[in-house]
């Protein structure tokens, strides 16, 4: 797994890689661009929303929304990544931070109408990620929406298949969920999963 440093040597060449993989509709980021759509045109149906994105990276989607009159709030662990961000999107609220330690202090009595997240939370492991989460119930305003974007999986099956059809790429170092492995454990309302790709789908996550 890459760290801090690892992803901030990336930056530069992160979005033309991630584009390579998804059009060879090929492990890690098949299904990506289509990711990114679906959650776009969801937060776009609310128009000049408050929005969280956790683990920006470079603001591929937050500066979209951004250009669209949202009011951005966003994370990375990457100086280089939030650093890129933040040339894009000068007036967004954005911080410097690991969300493996939650929500910085700046965000914490804020209430969003959307918190995303894309390809962020499988560093994460299961028990971890659920927990974070859950975590996230009080950040959303009442009707607020959750959406997780990432390498996931509705069967552990399915993870299995793709595991071996990309053998020599797996990453063992990351912590792909299976879908019906953590539903019990989501402490919402409302859950729903979509798979979109072999090795990706959206997860969506509400209160009502």
């Amino acid at each position: 797994m890459l760290g801090e440093k690892g992803f901030d040597l990336w930056a530069d060449g992160y979005d033309e890689s991630v584009s390579l993989s998804d059009e060879k509709n090929e492990y890690p980021f098949a299904g990506y661009k289509k990711i990114m759509n679906d959650i776009y045109n969801i937060v776009m149906s609310r128009p000049e929303s408050k929005i969280l994105d956790i683990g920006l990276g470079t603001g591929i989607l937050a500066k979209k929304l951004y250009d669209n009159n949202h009011e951005i709030f966003g994370l990375d662990f990457s100086d280089k990544m939030t650093e890129t961000s933040k040339v894009k999107m000068p007036n967004a609220h954005l911080v410097k931070f690991d969300f493996a330690n939650g929500l910085p202090i700046q965000f914490v009595n804020e209430r969003f109408d959307f918190i995303v997240s894309t390809y962020a939370l499988h560093h994460l492991r299961d028990t971890e990620k659920v927990g974070f989460i859950n975590s996230l119930r009080k950040s959303i305003a009442e009707d607020g929406l959750i959406l997780v974007g990432d390498i996931s999986f509705t069967k552990d099956e399915d993870r299995m298949k793709c595991k071996k059809d990309f053998k020599s790429m797996w990453d063992e170092d990351e912590f792909y969920f299976a879908f019906d492995e953590i539903l019990n454990e989501l402490e919402y309302e409302n859950v729903e999963y979509q798979q979109i790709s072999a090795c990706a789908g959206i997860l969506k996550l509400s209160n009502q």
